[in-house]
């Protein structure tokens, strides 16, 4: 069997390949509202006895476990909220949002501008870990399917491995693979990672999520041909990432090689 090619869409995105989570990411928008409002309530009897930068210090921490643990919007409204309890609860005149002293006001400021640096770079640092260690998990379906497509006694075998990856990289309640004529025109997972609805129309996945109520197309190319189709039955949990539709399209690319190098015939589209 001949090898492969990664698309170049795949090549060269870089957008972090993690699933989105909307309670995830409400959770995180509540904490980092209230849990500098709790930490800075929970330092005013200090107020008194330690100084203003070490008050404003923990309250970093707090903008850090945030950013870590949740995301970057996330991140940047918590250390808005530390600046904002700091001036309320730690500096003079208290639970008033007034500041009468410079040095209070310049330790506000740059706990706001910190606090706002390191959520990025908090952040950052998990969005890059997520990548890593999905990307590594894409990596290995690719690879394994390439050896698959190399060592097989037949296209089928491969097309069989195929349709098993996609069900478990799409998290679909059923995946079949049809073979000769592309009749109708079924919403189609394209190439490039972006689903088009019926007749073409573009459909915002990430926003609406899979089309419902039918199958949705993934086409088979190998040199240039259509040689079937895999028919994907999306599943009740949320879309994955445009990364792991990129993957997919490659496999059904390595798919459609496997059938190419066979000597299968072409189809033709109703």
């Amino acid at each position: 069997m001949s090898g492969f090619t990664l698309p170049g869409a795949l090549r060269h995105h870089v957008r972090p390949a993690g699933i989105s989570r909307p309670t995830r990411d409400q959770l995180a928008l509540a904490t980092a509202v209230a849990g500098p409002l709790a930490v800075a309530a929970a330092l005013t009897p200090l107020r008194t006895h330690v100084a203003g930068t070490n008050l404003a210090l923990i309250l970093v921490v707090v903008v850090v476990a945030v950013s870590a643990n949740g995301h970057r919007g996330a991140g940047a409204l918590a250390a808005l909220s530390s600046a904002l309890w700091f001036d309320f609860f730690l500096t003079r005149p208290y639970e008033r949002f007034t500041i009468s002293g410079g040095d209070e006001i310049t330790t506000a400021v740059l706990l706001l501008v910190v606090g706002l640096a390191v959520s990025q770079l908090a952040a950052r640092a998990r969005r890059l870990k997520v990548v890593t260690v999905t990307d590594a998990g894409h990596l290995a379906r690719i690879h394994e399917t390439a050896r698959i497509a190399q060592h097989a006694a037949s296209a089928d075998d491969v097309v069989s491995h195929v349709r098993d990856q996609l069900t478990e990289l799409l998290a679909l309640d059923g995946c079949r693979f049809e073979y000769g004529t592309l009749l109708g025109h079924p919403p189609q997972l394209g190439q490039d990672g972006e689903v088009s609805a019926a007749r073409g129309a573009r459909w915002d996945v990430e926003r609406h999520g899979w089309p419902r109520g039918q199958e949705i197309e993934l086409r088979a190319v190998g040199k240039g041909h259509y040689y079937g189709r895999f028919m994907l039955t999306p599943g009740p949990g949320e879309v994955v990432p445009l990364q792991a539709r990129l993957v997919a399209a490659t496999l059904a690319g390595q798919a459609g090689a496997a059938l190419a190098e066979a000597g299968e015939g072409t189809v033709r589209e109703a």
